[in-house]
């Protein structure tokens, strides 16, 4: 049966000088003490807290989703206040929304900055069609219902980035008038 050692004895088998080398084959070789690193554990802590901050409702916003774990719902609940405190304090939002805007002004892509959102159809996920289109938005779109009309209006923040409104059809499609 092995024995390990007391982890809070003052002293350390490291600091014990050794009068010869000690090899495998020895026959008295005293085992190498366990150690683990600190702060961890063999059992995963059993409460998680994933935030998700999006900066818009368009599938081109960026999106931070850092996570905190514990082991009781009140730690985790602690941590979580800890990690968004200080990612405000320490500028991380901030930073990320500049890193975002730096990269999409780097893009040399196609026109319209960005590609098109994606929809479901026919049992898959098809590109919306050609610029003027039913809805070629890459802000997103927000559908309004009233007694009488429909429409997707765009959801990009300046009035000035805003595609056109999709009106419903009689046959239930959208498109600009």
């Amino acid at each position: 049966m092995s024995s390990y050692p007391n982890p809070f004895d003052e002293t350390s088998p490291w600091d014990e000088p050794q009068s010869a080398p000690i090899n495998e084959n020895t026959p008295d070789a005293p085992e190498a003490p366990v150690t683990t690193p600190v702060n961890t554990s063999p059992i995963p802590a059993p409460f998680t807290i994933g935030f998700t901050m999006k900066a818009a409702s368009g599938f081109d916003a960026e999106w931070l989703t850092p996570r905190v774990q514990g082991f009781t719902a009140e730690e985790t609940a602690q941590r979580g206040a800890e990690l968004l405190t200080a990612m405000k304090t320490t500028g991380l939002i901030e930073l990320a929304s500049k890193a975002a805007e730096f990269t999409r002004e780097q893009y040399k892509g196609g026109a319209g900055g960005g590609s098109a959102p994606k929809r479901f159809e026919g049992g898959k996920v098809t590109p919306k069609g050609s610029v003027g289109d039913d809805g070629d938005c890459p802000h997103g779109r927000k559908l309004f219902e009233k007694a009488d009309w429909a429409a997707m209006f765009c959801q990009a923040r300046e009035k000035a980035d805003q595609c056109a409104p999709l009106w419903r059809q009689k046959d239930g499609t959208f498109k600009p008038k």
